[in-house]
């Protein structure tokens, strides 16, 4: 089994930015895509962002310029760096693991506020 814990979140002003982490523990497959996920109040999960092993990334278009997904396989961690954020970043960000061909696992979530 896989673990993930995120860590990060909290309030922030608009125009501010915000990094939150997730690292990966347990039995994790070879090939992965870590991404990032978010769901606000009233809304469905929508993925933010995603990287390969090989390091290649996929963004929302709502976020495309301001966030960058990273990660560090040696520590199977990976990054959400967010830049000029806006009320409507508000969410909870999921981290997820999915292994290729098969396997997919949840984080927690942490709670990330854009609020003056």
């Amino acid at each position: 089994q896989v673990q993930l814990v995120e860590s990060g979140g909290g309030l922030v002003q608009p125009g501010g930015s915000l990094r939150v982490s997730c690292a990966a523990s347990g039995t994790i497959p070879r090939f992965t895509v870590m991404g990032w996920y978010r769901q606000a109040p009233g809304k469905e999960r929508e993925l933010v962002a995603d990287i390969i092993s090989g390091g290649s990334t996929s963004y929302a278009d709502s976020v495309k310029g301001r966030f960058t997904i990273s990660r560090e396989n040696a520590k199977s961690t990976v990054y959400l760096q967010m830049n000029s954020l806006k009320p409507e970043d508000t969410a909870v960000y999921y981290c997820n693991l999915r292994g290729i061909p098969t396997g997919s696992w949840w984080g927690q979530g942490t709670q990330v506020t854009v609020s003056s």
